[in-house]
């Protein structure tokens, strides 16, 4: 057998998990196929990768494809390569994860999607999707919670104004258990990378909360030292 032969005969492709969040719930963004395989199955979104293309450019248009813009925050997770897990042929996929503001984007699905629509992760989990998408969702999920516990990545996912009490319910639903309110906030303060605004709430049936953004600069020059490690009791 050609050296070519041998070992030219297989394809790359990335997949993005693209985790949003909107009012009170982590979601994640899923495609109805349009096209076979796995015509009708729900996916991830995702692409091959043309031999003009690098990864990241794959990733991009994919992004771009999905949710209309690129320059997202994304992070690669891992390489899945099992021999039968593509029915076409060998295809090694490179999983990817990225974070947007539900509101801020509107959907359109990829040519080879028949549509694009949001999804509650903790659905989105028992789901049974095409390929091996369910094992790509679960890593890069794990990996997201890995990640929110070593670097404050959150504000990616938060309108650009935002109360502690929305950022803690982000932690919580990406960390799945209730965070300890005083620790939480305590801990978010003291690392001096949020702008407390002049402005609180608006149109809320509750007493207003006051309103923050975060310091993007700030955030971009530190380093957390001991990860942010909260209380796992929520006070009542």
């Amino acid at each position: 057998m050609k050296f070519e032969d041998q070992y030219f005969k297989s394809a790359f492709s990335v997949d993005c998990v693209i985790f949003g969040f909107d009012t009170n719930a982590l979601k994640v963004l899923l495609i109805r196929r349009g096209a076979e395989p796995m015509k009708g199955s729900l996916a991830i979104p995702g692409d091959l990768v043309s031999i003009n293309e690098s990864l990241e450019q794959g990733v991009e248009r994919v992004l771009n494809q999905s949710v209309g813009i690129s320059n997202l925050y994304m992070e690669q997770v891992y390489t899945f390569g099992r021999v039968d897990r593509h029915p076409d042929g060998r295809v090694i996929t490179i999983a990817y994860y990225a974070l947007v503001n539900v509101r801020d984007y509107k959907l359109s699905a990829a040519s080879f999607a028949e549509s694009a629509d949001w999804y509650p992760v903790s659905e989105a989990l028992e789901l049974e999707l095409g390929f091996d998408h369910n094992e790509i969702l679960q890593a890069c999920f794990g990996q997201l919670k890995l990640k929110v516990q070593s670097a404050p990545i959150g504000f990616e996912l938060l309108p650009k104004k935002f109360t502690l009490s929305q950022l803690q319910l982000l932690y919580e639903l990406i960390l799945e258990r209730d965070l300890d309110k005083r620790n939480f906030r305590k801990k978010i303060l003291s690392l001096d990378i949020l702008t407390p605004l002049n402005e609180k709430q608006k149109g809320v049936a509750h007493r207003p909360a006051k309103l923050y953004q975060f310091d993007e600069e700030k955030y971009r020059a530190m380093k957390i030292v001991g990860g942010l490690n909260f209380d796992a009791k929520k006070n009542s």
